[in-house]
Formats: structure tokens, sequence, C-alpha cells
């Protein structure tokens, strides 16, 4: 995951439809692991929109400040902190049947590398950064 939906999100469904890759969960979705009332970004999923916009769509598309913030990137580097993550239940990281779960090792996604991980540490409003 590169960006992540904070506690602010209004449930208004502005994001999801504008994700190339689907990475975006509703509120009502199993897969959310989230009990209030906000959207998912799916980390092992999420691209950044690196290959299909200059900035990502979600954050561009959401009313709500503060909703939709930087995260780390989703790749080797990281996988102790997203494998912690899921345990603890801030991500709900997929499972495959085959391949386990879909941590950075299985599956490395794309970031925008110009985003400083100082931004992504502090969970930054990613519309601050366009």
């Amino acid at each position: 995951m590169a960006v992540m939906i904070t506690d602010e999100c209004i449930n208004c469904d502005a994001c999801a439809p504008e994700c190339p890759v689907a990475a975006i969960l509703s509120n009502g979705d199993e897969k959310n692991p989230y009990d209030d009332e906000r959207f998912y970004v799916k980390p092992e999923t999420c691209v950044e929109c690196v290959g299909h916009a200059d900035a990502p769509r979600c954050a561009e598309a959401c009313p709500t400040e503060g909703s939709i913030v930087w995260d780390m990137p989703f790749t080797v580097d990281f996988e102790e902190y997203y494998s912690k993550g899921n345990e603890d239940g801030t991500y709900k990281i997929r499972e495959h049947k085959k391949k386990g779960l879909m941590l950075p090792s299985v599956k490395e996604q794309k970031f925008m590398d110009e985003i400083g991980m100082d931004v992504r540490e502090g969970h930054a409003n990613v519309s601050d950064s366009f």
C-alpha cells in the first residue's frame, strides 16, 4: 500500500470508482478490517496510480481533507511493517491459496519514489503533495 484511508473518511464512495486497480473496499466488504464507516485500501493491490495517473486518483476525488494519507511502500523493505500491521488488524492482507499471505516478498507494488519516507512515516495528506 502506498496510501491509506483514515477515520476522517465520510464513506461517500468518491474514491473507489477512481481506483484503476480496484484496491479500495467499501465499509461493508468482509475484507475491510475497519469496524467504523470508512473505506479501506488493500496494501497488496495499491500502486499509487503509477502508470495510470500523475497522482493517486482516489485522493483527487476525495472531498474530505485528511482522509487519504501516504503509507509506506509495499516493498520487501517494509515487509515487517505490513506483517505486523496484518497481525494487529491495521491491515487485512489477502491470503492466496497457494502463495500464502500476499506480503511484499510475494509481490511488491509500484510506488512513487519521489514521495519521501518522512512524508510517508508521518502519514501526510496525499493531496498536499501535488
